[in-house]
């Protein structure tokens, strides 16, 4: 396999977002990643599976997205002898992830601490909404609560009376993102000290990393910002503005896109030498972006944008997600790819953004149906007999199938 992580094994016991979608970036950049499901199998295969749009052969869009590259084993983890076969597949593993509520590892048996014993080479990572220490740590948290805690929410929108979550759900994505981050990190020191750590993200933390700037600027002055749309709180003109067919996005960040800019729109009142800086268009921002507005509404996107992306000035259509995913830009990138159903039937999903010169393999294999790698992951990685595995899934500790 031609693949970064060619050669890692992680263990995947996550469930709904924030972190299949760790252990999916993992699995697609060549990680062997064998998710580790409860024997009724994790919650997500249950979202969307049943909505005829949304669905393909009773996969949901979640599951059938988050969980390909990986291999399904049932186990379960409540059970003796189930934690004893999740043992055996840590001693031969590199990472073990997951995004249960902050204490259930340790009351589960699955924490590092636990699994060092076991391998002290393990790396082990939980994404939980706040952390695994900390006055209020154990609280319950998915996207929207971690938007909400980490300030993001304070800040989009239109007005300060109407606080918007993003769009995206980037409290779950961000944790997610984060995770991989730290994973792989882990595993680089690890070359060095021969030893496994536990790797801990907090999805508010994450948020408030996100702030980056805006948190400065907070310390810095005592404000407290507030939603101001798609405009920008230093440039100008710095927004959306409607067309006659749609909207599109103009950014001036510099004085000589404003000088650019003026000679696609021809306004002559923006031939004002004070508007030749800043300040100026500062000063008089809702005048300016009214005047586009009304300049800009005359003629289609596709007019405009060709126009400013003639004087390089950055500009966009608003995509819907129709057009998106159908921009060639997207698709020279390989951005949507085919994601199968093990039946052999497929739809399209998005592709892996990470691109690298040489290990450059790009690669789906379908999300699992329940417990199809069971039998092989026990039989071949843990080498265990046919009676074995037929005892323990007579005794409902393991789900897969007997082979004679």
């Amino acid at each position: 396999m031609n693949k970064p992580l060619a050669g890692i094994r992680v263990i995947d016991l996550t469930h709904m977002l924030s972190g299949p979608y760790c252990a999916m970036i993992l699995a697609d950049l060549g990680a062997e990643t064998i998710k580790v499901e409860p024997i009724q199998g994790e919650g997500t295969r249950k979202l969307l599976a049943t909505d005829p749009k949304n669905s393909l052969e009773g996969m949901g869009a979640y599951y059938i997205t988050l969980n390909r590259n990986k291999q399904s084993v049932c186990i379960d983890l409540k059970s003796d002898a189930g934690k004893q076969v999740f043992y055996e597949l840590v001693k031969k593993s590199d990472v073990v992830v997951n995004n249960f509520g902050a204490g259930v590892p340790k009351r589960l048996g699955i924490d590092y601490e636990t699994l060092k014993d076991i391998n002290p080479k393990i790396i082990t990572c939980s994404v939980t909404g706040f952390g695994n220490d900390g006055p209020k740590f154990k609280r319950p948290a998915f996207d929207q609560v971690a938007q909400a805690t980490g300030g993001g929410m304070s800040i989009t929108g239109t007005d300060k009376n109407n606080p918007v979550r993003a769009g995206i759900p980037i409290g779950d994505l961000g944790g997610g993102m984060f995770a991989v981050m730290g994973i792989q990190s882990a595993l680089i020191e690890r070359a060095t000290s021969g030893k496994g750590q536990d790797v801990d993200i907090s999805m508010l933390d994450c948020q408030v990393s996100m702030l980056n700037y805006m948190a400065t600027m907070h310390f810095l002055s005592g404000d407290n910002p507030y939603p101001i749309g798609n405009s920008h709180f230093v440039h100008v003109p710095y927004n959306t503005y409607q067309t006659s067919d749609g909207f599109i996005v103009i950014a001036v960040i510099t004085d000589n896109f404003w000088k650019n800019l003026n000679e696609v729109v021809k306004c002559p009142e923006f031939d004002d030498p004070k508007y030749d800086g800043q300040p100026g268009r500062w000063a008089d921002k809702d005048y300016i972006d009214a005047k586009l507005n009304d300049i800009l509404s005359k003629n289609t996107s596709a007019h405009w944008i060709a126009q400013l992306e003639e004087k390089r000035i950055p500009c966009a259509p608003v995509n819907n997600l129709s057009d998106a995913l159908n921009d060639e830009q997207v698709l020279h990138r390989k951005m949507v790819v085919e994601l199968k159903h093990p039946n052999g039937k497929s739809t399209k999903g998005p592709g892996n953004p990470i691109k690298f010169s040489r290990t450059n393999e790009e690669s789906f294999s379908a999300a699992p149906v329940l417990g199809q790698d069971t039998h092989t992951v026990l039989s071949e990685l843990l080498e265990m007999s046919e009676e074995r595995i037929a005892q323990l899934i007579n005794d409902g500790t393991i789900r897969g199938t007997v082979h004679v």
